[in-house]
């Protein structure tokens, strides 16, 4: 059983529901694995150690009666700190709220546990959800696969807990790449599904409540180690809300059981201004070459005509606009940061202008957004996925927020260096997983894209795995 804290959240449900393997069990082995490694890492800063156990042995007992709570019955699970947890301090990484606690859950996390999920703790991440490394008032996190490296941002805690077998599964969340950027750093999957698709409702604590502009851009997200534990954690979460007026009723979806040489697929390794590294290009150059030789038909493509440049400034613009509502706390840490981070090319440049639009500005930034959601969409009607890359670089070294990123000889600016790729897909609302499918000559994990149409996130998620079924993926960071 000691390998039992790499099993999938999938495998765990199952071994218990089959009395293979009691949830206590399970636990257990998770909380020796924290004990053992997250002093170093730092990816878990609220530990509900009593708590979780109650709710493990009270899984066991009920496993006894014959009774299932659901799909992920005794699984335990952790949450990015900016989710609201009943009973369990949500502090978003900053020490005004250390005191914070919710009575009462976001509406992923009361899903979640209604299929018998035991939240065990809360994740680290960029303080305010403002940074691409996991930077916050309880310190950073440190990447599994070379600790000297960041894990990523702002959902930083999230993909280290999973890649160290803290967790087979962390709620967490994206407003620009926090989910998918720590998911290529630290090797494991990740989904942002399509704008709306999920209810965001208490994914911050109640004071920063009073939002108007979260139904844009912001969006939740999973990190597991394989994709049946997406497909599942879509399933459990997905749907309309009350308490989130945008979310929509989950339209049904049809499994694709093609087999994969029926597949169209583009990909592209240019977006333009910020090229990829060369180790990411061969990543993305062995994986097309798998796929075409399983007979799939890809080619080289990008939407026409796609101005991505216009995309960043769209993004940061709303972004911005979004940054100068916020609630008076936390208006100075935000300010603070953006002056760290000055030096970001276009999504910064967007920013500056979206904190002082007026009403028809932003009006046009919204109408620009259509158009460019539209473009997006056209180009992917002729295809069943696009592949390209999550970060043109790896993890890099720890360093100070806002200085220029290094690939290969050249500067990069930081903040566009970390969210080229990702923003463009949280601008159009498309869903996209990442795969951990390759690593660097220095070990380090590198993650690819796979984009689909809006709304057909199960379709891309069985095209995902008939792809890892011949490509292979990342396995977990030597040592734990």
């Amino acid at each position: 059983m000691s390998d039992l804290v790499f099993w999938t959240a999938s495998q765990i449900a199952k071994a218990i529901r089959e009395r293979q393997v009691s949830a206590q069990d399970v636990l257990e082995a998770h909380l020796q694995q924290i004990k053992t490694h997250n002093p170093k890492v730092n990816a878990i800063v609220t530990l509900d150690e009593e708590h979780a156990r109650q709710q493990a042995r009270a899984a066991d007992k009920a496993i006894t009666k014959g009774e299932i709570w659901g799909a992920l019955h005794g699984v335990p699970i952790t949450a990015k700190d900016c989710y609201e947890t009943v009973g369990l301090r949500s502090t978003c990484g900053y020490k005004k709220f250390f005191d914070y606690i919710p009575t009462q859950d976001a509406t992923i996390i009361a899903r979640m546990k209604a299929s018998g999920a035991i939240l065990l703790g809360k994740t680290n991440m960029a303080i305010l959800a403002s940074d691409m490394q996991a930077l916050s008032d309880f310190g950073r996190t440190n990447n599994p696969w070379d600790l000297s490296c960041t894990a990523g941002g702002s959902s930083g805690g999230s993909a280290a807990a999973v890649a160290a077998g803290f967790v087979p599964m962390d709620v967490c969340t994206g407003l620009g790449g926090s989910a998918r950027i720590p998911a290529h750093f630290c090797g494991v999957f990740g989904i942002k599904p399509t704008e709306n698709r999920v209810s965001m409702a208490g994914a911050w604590p109640a004071p920063l409540e009073g939002d108007t502009g979260l139904q844009y851009l912001y969006a939740p997200g999973v990190m597991t180690r394989a994709v049946e534990d997406l497909k599942l954690w879509l399933s459990i979460v997905e749907g309309e809300d009350e308490r989130w007026i945008y979310a929509a009723p989950a339209p049904p979806q049809a499994a694709d059981s093609r087999p994969l040489n029926t597949y169209r697929i583009a990909w592209t390794d240019d977006f333009g201004e910020i090229s990829a590294s060369q180790e990411t290009r061969n990543v993305l150059t062995k994986v097309t070459q798998i796929l075409i030789e399983q007979g799939c038909q890809l080619e080289k493509a990008s939407p026409s005509n796609f101005d991505y440049t216009s995309a960043w400034e769209t993004y940061g613009e709303l972004i911005g606009a979004w940054l100068a509502s916020r609630p008076i706390p936390v208006q100075p840490i935000l300010k603070d940061n953006l002056r760290k981070i000055i030096a970001g090319g276009s999504v910064i440049k967007g920013a500056l202008r979206g904190s002082r639009l007026t009403l028809k500005q932003y009006s046009t930034a919204l109408a620009r957004r259509s158009r460019l959601m539209q473009q997006m969409d056209r180009f992917l009607a002729q295809w069943d996925a696009w592949i390209c890359p999550v970060v043109p670089f790896p993890a890099f070294k720890h360093q100070t927020p806002g200085k220029p990123i290094h690939i290969e000889g050249q500067q990069v600016p930081y903040v566009l260096g970390g969210v080229a790729y990702t923003s463009i897909f949280t601008l159009t609302g498309h869903p996209v997983v990442v795969l951990p499918i390759g690593q660097t000559q220095n070990g380090l994990p590198i993650g690819i894209h796979l984009v689909g149409k809006r709304w057909k996130d199960y379709q891309l998620l069985d095209l995902t795995e008939k792809i890892v079924a011949v490509t292979g993926t990342v396995s977990h960071p030597p040592g734990y």
